[in-house]
């Protein structure tokens, strides 16, 4: 009798699940499967490596591999025949909460480390991160975006979710990661000493680009408010660290 296939766990179903091309009179499809999905999410856009995938997604890193392959397959037929591609089924589980280190449908459970290595002569640099910008909030950030630098250059970039923790629970993520250095824009008084309770610098009041925000902190150009206050907390838009409304700012 053969040995039952294990469940791949997922943390999050896709927003979007066909995709066509626009001028494509091609009817074939092909179908990803949400644990090939899962893959894709976790490798390509988060910047996971196989073995920290794998631990993600309750299965061995040479089946991880496996998926993997089969999904860029997939997405390369699709994109060099015109072919529709769909994502539904698959092997899996959702993770509802009972694996709350990974969960990215809402649980609330504190999230704890997902285990990024970093290397021992390496200075680990977290921004807070929002389609490429510098996220103005450091209470509500969605992601940070960590660079790991290693002889004044960036030797690894990886993104990763917060499930909206708050502002202590932040803080333990950015410590249990070995940040060493945070870079945002507003930031309140609380999170600041949590912080420095972990022995993580801070430069606050910064905007713009991600990417070359960390360039100018590499070449020692970076501009920031180190007195950077924010008290700004309620729900809706906002513009923490803009002088409108003096978030940022003493």
């Amino acid at each position: 009798m053969a040995r039952p296939q294990r469940k791949r766990r997922i943390c999050r179903k896709p927003k979007f699940d066909v995709f066509v091309p626009k001028k494509s009179v091609v009817k074939e499809y092909s179908i990803l499967t949400l644990d090939e999905y899962e893959t894709i999410r976790w490798i390509d856009y988060q910047k996971m490596t196989h073995e920290q995938c794998a631990k993600i997604m309750d299965i061995s890193r040479t089946t991880v591999t496996e998926i993997y392959e089969s999904a860029r397959f997939k997405m390369a037929d699709c994109l060099m025949n015109g072919k529709e591609l769909q994502i539904s089924g698959g092997n899996y589980k959702l993770c509802l909460g009972e694996a709350g280190n990974y969960c990215q449908m809402g649980c609330k459970k504190s999230i704890t480390s997902i285990g990024i290595e970093k290397g021992e002569n390496v200075m680990r640099i977290a921004v807070t991160y929002n389609k490429g910008d510098i996220f103005q909030h450091f209470g509500h950030t969605e992601q940070f975006k960590l660079y790991d630098i290693e002889d004044e250059k960036v030797v690894k970039e990886t993104v990763i979710d917060t499930n909206e923790n708050g502002h202590g629970a932040l803080a333990g993520l950015l410590a249990s990661e070995k940040v060493d250095v945070l870079i945002c824009g507003g930031i309140g008084g609380g999170a600041q000493t949590a912080l420095v309770e972990a022995g993580i610098k801070l430069y606050g009041g910064v905007s713009g680009n991600a990417e070359e925000a960390i360039q100018s902190f590499l070449g020692d150009r970076l501009d920031f408010n180190p007195n950077v206050v924010c008290s700004h907390h309620h729900e809706g838009e906002h513009s923490c660290g803009e002088d409108k409304h003096r978030c940022g700012e003493n």
